[in-house]
């Protein structure tokens, strides 16, 4: 095997956004490839103002049929505080989308996860025959503030009674964006990496106008067509799809660099 195809990423700079505490696996991978991680976290993961709703839902989760985790923060979150308070109940089955959220369920000792084998979003989930006849059956959705309605929405229409509650919160922290422009500027920074629409929103204000000109013209990876869509939005032109998680990614971003030679 060659170098090259040893370390396909070497000499290329690429750029990871997620939150600081979600960015060490996917920044070891681009180093195992040859390449240099340069970290720009552009969402930050805060606590919510007023715990005492997810407490007192935390003490009322015997009510519930089936518990859904959006993300590894919530699941983080939340189960901190279950096993601080309470065992969870021997009836409430677990659910999540991605997985990152069944590996950290797991870390708690929970491995009787529902969740999407391949694509790792809502549609997916609501797709699995698990999600199907839930007509009557009690269901929390532990997530962050916000988010995309459609989970809680179509479990509503098939008949289950639907609760969310917050875990944390998103934030955009105070970066300083010249590191990016200083990394552009000299040119060892080819590519970007994003794994959701808001941080890619929180990107393009963070690096200024300047950084936007800099951000058209670089390859950007996503691994949701939610998010391509929204870098089209943006006007950013060179946007790559590739499969999803971090190994998602940096197949992709493997590929793209090879078909450059």
């Amino acid at each position: 095997m060659s170098e090259a195809q040893r370390r396909p990423l070497e000499g290329r700079g690429i750029v990871v956004t997620r939150p600081a505490h979600q960015a060490a696996q996917l920044a070891e991978l681009i180093r195992a490839a040859g390449g240099t991680a340069i970290l720009f976290p552009v969402i930050e993961i805060v606590a919510v103002d007023d715990l005492q709703p997810l407490l007192a839902l935390i003490d009322r989760l015997d009510e519930f049929d089936l518990a859904v985790f959006i993300s590894p923060n919530a699941v983080n979150k939340a189960m901190n505080l279950i096993k601080a308070r309470r065992a969870l109940p021997p009836h409430l089955k677990l659910a999540a989308i991605g997985r990152s959220s069944v590996r950290e369920l797991k870390h708690f000792g929970y491995t009787a996860v529902i969740a999407p084998a391949s694509r790792f979003d809502s549609e997916a989930l609501l797709e699995l025959p698990a999600m199907q006849d839930v007509a009557g059956r009690r269901i929390v959705i532990f997530r962050g503030d916000g988010g995309r309605e459609l989970l809680g929405d179509t479990l509503t229409a098939r008949g289950a009674a639907i609760e969310y509650v917050e875990c944390y919160r998103r934030g955009r922290p105070q970066l300083d964006a010249a590191p990016l422009l200083k990394a552009w500027a000299r040119n060892e920074l080819h590519a970007i990496t994003v794994t959701s629409s808001e941080g890619l929103h929180n990107l393009f204000d963070l690096v200024g106008k300047l950084g936007q000109a800099w951000l058209r013209k670089t390859p950007l990876f996503v691994p949701h067509p939610r998010i391509e869509q929204t870098a089209h939005e943006l006007g950013l032109a060179a946007v790559v799809l590739t499969s999803q998680g971090d190994e998602g990614l940096v197949q992709g971003l493997t590929q793209w660099f090879a078909a450059q030679h």
